[in-house]
């Protein structure tokens, strides 16, 4: 990794507002390919969700980045293009209960947008219960569970189970993602797919929605 993108990581995960933004143009003005930006920010999210686990970051510090990432997000979100004229349908997304962790979950949201998805975004800490309202209300194809911390994993599980409960779970397919997730994770859940990167999130979604 180059010095520079090892600064930009460096600069997030420092919550340096003002570094992050100026090296973030600075990548954009010398055509870098913005899914390596992306990249870049994942890997700075994860040592983010460490330092939360750890102690040593707090809500705030979660907030901060966020408030960095929107920023992050207003430049890179052109570059993706406008996505399809046509809707390729709608996808709901939301970080799960007990986790404020939104960075991961606003980047997939951005690049399904940028796909051609209708992305309704449930936000933060959501309880099982809205998820299973908003497949009532939304009927999506796809519904992404997100989720940085560790404990998140039980959550994600809660909430599949609440989805079957509620005789909804063969209407729809589910992805779990973030930091955390893997193999064992999407299996432990009963998703029916995971991933810790945005981008392939996105090619992952498609397959799930049946969108070639």
């Amino acid at each position: 990794m180059t010095d520079e993108r090892d600064n930009f990581i460096n600069a997030l995960v420092d919550l340096d507002e003002t570094t992050c933004i100026e090296l973030l143009k600075q990548r954009v003005a010398a055509n870098e390919d913005p899914a390596i930006v992306l990249e870049d920010v994942r890997k700075a999210t994860d040592i983010v969700g460490e330092r939360f686990e750890e102690g040593r970051f707090f809500v705030s510090d979660l907030m901060m980045v966020g408030e960095i990432l929107n920023q992050i997000m207003e430049v890179l979100r052109p570059l993706f293009g406008t996505g399809a004229m046509e809707d390729k349908g709608t996808i709901v997304i939301g970080t799960v209960g007990g986790d404020v962790h939104d960075i991961g979950k606003n980047i997939e949201t951005a690049l399904l947008e940028a796909d051609g998805f209708t992305v309704i975004d449930l936000g933060i800490d959501v309880p099982p219960e809205e998820f299973v309202a908003a497949i009532k209300e939304h009927k999506p194809l796809v519904v992404g569970l997100s989720g940085l911390l560790t404990e998140a994993i039980e959550s994600m599980k809660d909430t599949i189970d609440a989805i079957t409960a509620a005789g909804l779970r063969d209407q729809v397919k589910v992805i779990v993602g973030g930091g955390r997730t893997d193999e064992e994770t999407m299996k432990y859940t009963g998703a029916d797919a995971w991933s810790d990167n945005a981008t392939a999130g996105v090619t992952t979604i498609r397959a799930l929605a049946g969108v070639e």
